[in-house]
């Protein structure tokens, strides 16, 4: 998995997107990051550092393959905006699903 900065995230993911409008899908996952690479300590050891600041990992996975970023909390209005805007350009040729009819009560 290649950890992109939050602009090559971006332009990587529009490759994606446009990649699997022909065949294929694009998965995506929101995940909170504190930062730690390792795992939680035994207990008796000394804990792990807490996080001053959240983040926010985001992943995305096409058939082959997979990219990610890091957001900081400081950067996560600017990047939902140009993340939603990125959305609204690339998710135009979705089908309509066809509701089934609900048969009505004869009173």
């Amino acid at each position: 998995m290649v950890l992109l900065e939050n602009d090559a995230f971006l332009s990587e993911l529009t490759k994606l997107f446009q990649k699997a409008r022909v065949s294929g899908s694009v998965t995506m996952t929101f995940k909170r990051y504190d930062g730690h690479t390792k795992p939680k300590p035994r207990p008796g050891r000394p804990p792990l550092p807490e996080s001053q600041e959240h983040m926010c990992l985001v992943r995305a996975k096409s058939r082959t393959k997979k990219i990610s970023t890091v957001i900081h909390q400081k950067d996560i209005n600017k990047f939902q905006v140009a993340y939603s805007s990125l959305l609204k350009g690339n998710l135009d040729g979705l089908k309509k699903l066809k509701k089934p009819k609900s048969k009505s009560k004869a009173e």
